[in-house]
């Protein structure tokens, strides 16, 4: 290209010279790049925006601690907390006043809870710079005590030595599909308050049980039939035989029919305690307690088993609700304890079971008894004459019916102020009388004082003692 051709290139693209077109609008590239750096810088040679105004002078707070090297602004600093803001004194506040704060408990520490270290505060800023502004008080330097943890009891025990079998449960007991209803907690607990009287109840598994992961074979059962002064309240207490593989379910079943039968007739019991008409209440409960057995030997039938083996003992206690009556009724089949404490010392109230011989008495003569003894002569010739006829065969001698394995107990008693009356299943009862131990612990905790509550009540009821692993079952009753 010869030189006036580079010339004209020039003219025509010199950053100097004008555009020959006319300007449609201003919105092309260079504009925007032009435009750009005006909005975000302003305009060159342009008077700066006014400043925003001050902002309103406000109260100095009391400086935050240095930061320490290696540590964020914004994380809490180590020493510990800081002052907490003051609560609206009741009184004119006082300078530099000391506050103890008691905090959570928290992890526990060694050395007393009394002398524990008061953690050091940051020193707080001057009280002029906190007091310039009316509304915001002095400041409080307050010392923050951290308590201690102490250890949560166990389950105690009585005796030289610990039992063997661990204090808490270990196993549970085999549930099978269908028959999720029959599965029984390990420990029932329940309480109530009527008239004069405060109840305790609890039955928990024997250790021996929860080591092999059987189910609880005692059953326990509480309720309150009627209202005001006419209601009734009935603790029912059942055990089933160790060797009956279904005996938490015959002593449930127990407890379920006697308390029904009750309830039906709560109305004439309750008439006949506080009437004081003894004979007609041990009539009545007695016939209540057989149609009980009676449902208990159909039941095995059903179940294919032998009345032994589907059974249990039965021990209740009635106590009215009305305050004006004190009696208290017993009554049941089978072993067990009914125990009062009574100026420091226990008293067993267990009725005196009759002797063998009154509960089956003597051979009745008639169809079914033994033949009368032949004479014979001295020689020892039988004073009759074999004639060779055949004779007819003699009447069937049948075996006499086996007594009730337990006799039918029954006890009225009237409570005095300050009574406990203590109705024990066979795996209390036997500690009580078989380890002195256990029930001076259990008179040391409850005489002349007011009623545990249900935890208490737990725990005293859990007393170990070595040898006795069996299912526990206790209601006590206090008297006011």
């Amino acid at each position: 290209m010869t030189q006036q051709g580079d010339n004209w290139w020039d003219k025509l693209y010199d950053d100097a010279a004008p555009d020959t077109a006319p300007t449609v609008s201003g919105d092309t590239l260079d504009d925007h790049f032009d435009t750009a750096p005006r909005a975000t810088t302003g305009p060159p040679g342009g008077t700066p925006p006014p400043p925003n105004p001050p902002p309103a002078p406000a109260a100095v707070l009391p400086s935050l601690p240095p930061p320490v090297p290696g540590r964020a602004p914004w994380e809490v600093p180590e020493a510990g907390p800081r002052t907490f803001p003051p609560p609206p004194p009741a009184a004119p506040p006082v300078e530099t006043p000391t506050v103890q704060v008691p905090l959570l408990p928290g992890p526990a520490v060694e050395g007393p809870a009394t002398e524990g270290p008061a953690v050091e505060q940051p020193a707080p800023a001057p009280a002029t710079d906190v007091t310039a502004d009316p509304g915001i008080d002095a400041e409080l330097t307050v010392e923050v005590s951290v308590p201690v943890d102490l250890p949560r009891p166990r389950t105690g025990f009585v005796g030289s030595r610990p039992p063997t079998y661990e204090a808490e449960p270990t196993a549970l007991p085999v549930a099978r599909p269908g028959e999720l209803a029959d599965l029984v907690p390990d420990t029932v607990l329940d309480g109530a308050r009527y008239g004069t009287c405060t109840l305790r109840a609890a039955s928990v598994r024997g250790d021996s049980a929860r080591y092999r992961g059987e189910p609880r074979r005692d059953a326990l059962l509480t309720a309150r039939f009627g209202h005001d002064e006419t209601a009734l309240v009935l603790v029912a207490v059942a055990a089933g035989s160790r060797a009956a593989e279904d005996a938490h379910l015959a002593a449930a079943d127990a407890c379920h029919w006697i308390a029904e039968a009750v309830c039906r007739s709560h109305a004439r019991l309750s008439e006949d305690i506080r009437s004081g008409r003894r004979g007609d209440l041990k009539s009545g409960l007695h016939r209540l307690t057989d149609r009980t057995y009676g449902k208990l030997r159909a039941r095995a039938s059903e179940r294919g088993l032998a009345p032994d083996e589907y059974t249990a003992t039965l021990r209740c206690l009635l106590v009215p609700a009305d305050p004006e009556c004190r009696t208290r009724v017993f009554f049941g089949i089978g072993g067990g304890g009914l125990f009062r404490l009574r100026e420091g010392a226990w008293q067993d109230l267990e009725p005196l079971l009759p002797e063998p011989a009154a509960v089956v008495g003597a051979p009745v003569l008639g169809f079914g008894s033994p033949p009368a003894a032949q004479e014979a002569t001295e020689e020892g010739d039988r004073l009759t004459m074999d004639l060779g006829i055949t004779t007819a065969p003699g009447p069937l001698i049948e075996q006499p019916v086996p007594a009730p394995p337990e006799p039918f107990r029954f006890r009225a008693s009237v409570a005095r102020p300050g009574d406990t009356l203590l109705l024990a299943s066979p795996g209390l009862a036997e500690p009580m009388r078989g380890e002195p131990a256990l029930a001076r612990a259990l008179a040391d905790r409850w005489a002349d004082r007011e009623p545990p509550g249900l935890a208490a009540f737990l725990a005293d009821t859990q007393l170990r003692v070595t040898g006795y692993a069996d299912d526990r079952t206790g209601a006590a009753v206090w008297e006011a």
